[in-house]
This record gives C-alpha cells, structure tokens and sequence, in this order.
C-alpha cells in the first residue's frame, strides 16, 4: 500500500495550487456537478464545443487537494482537446484507480502523479469528480449542441 506521503508530495500541492480555467463561462453549451458525498469535494464545471473539441472550460473547484490537482490538469489541457480523446483520458483515469490500469501518457502525463490513490478506495470519488462533471457536461453539451434559443442545461449532481 502507498504511504500517504506518496500521495500528498510536492507536485500534488503544486498543481493543487495552480487550478486554470477557475472563471465560470457566460454562455456554456452546458454545467454540470460531481459531488462526492463521503469528503464533500464538489466540481462545477462549464463546457463549450465546437467541431468535436472543447473550446472553452470553466470550473469551480471545492474539492480535497487530490480533487485540486486532478482539476488543474484537466483545466490546463481541455481546451482544444477532442471528447473522444477527453472520454479515453477519462477512462484511463478510472482504470488507473479501480483497475490497476496504467497512468494517462502524452500531454496527461501529470495526472500520473495521482497513481497511489489507487491504494485508497476512498479517495476516488474525490480524485475522479472533474472527470465526473466533465463527461456529464459534454453529454449535455452535444444533446443540446446546435438547438438555437436554448439554454444551457444543468447536468444533475452525482453522489459519489
């Protein structure tokens, strides 16, 4: 099992500590939440697309400092990114954790740091949440994508 000082290191605290993107969007293509209901970490986030890719991302971080940096470097990536490469990242990430899967490569190779959480079932949820809120807000997003007049749609809050 990881020691919690594999889990709580420098690079984690620096990512917690510079969280991108923190300014919701005036106009999402839609919002959504994750919460998780045992550490009540809570992600908010706003997505935009266009052609397949997000182009614009806002998010409210009240999460733990696993939460923080998962959310930093999904801040720092998104833009630009395809959903489907979006989708496999997050994939990856729940393989990474619940199924000893390997860690994200490329571009979102920092979410590496987060690997010894696998250790810790009860740090998922906390750990996943703006994977959670992301996927929900794309799926809104491109269901509602090209209807004119419509507003934003707010995804439902997941316990996790």
């Amino acid at each position: 099992m990881a020691d919690l000082d594999e889990i709580y290191h420098t690079r984690i605290l620096e990512l917690a500590a510079a969280i991108p993107r923190t300014e919701r969007l005036a106009d999402p293509d839609a919002r959504a939440s994750a919460h998780s209901k045992l550490c009540g970490s809570t992600i908010d986030v706003d997505v935009k697309l266009s052609d397949g890719r997000v182009v614009d991302f806002g998010q409210t971080v009240k999460a733990c400092l696993l939460g923080q940096a998962a959310a930093s470097v999904v801040g720092r990536e998104i833009i630009g990114t395809p959903i489907e490469e979006f989708t496999d990242i997050a994939d990856t990430m729940r393989r990474m954790l619940k199924e000893d899967g390997p860690p994200p490569q490329g571009r979102w190779a920092d979410l590496a740091v987060l690997e010894p959480v696998r250790d810790y079932k009860a740090r998922h949820a906390s750990t996943l949440l703006v994977f959670d809120a992301l996927r929900k807000a794309i799926n809104e997003a491109e269901g509602e994508h090209g209807k004119s007049g419509e507003q934003p749609t707010t995804a439902a809050t997941t316990e996790t």
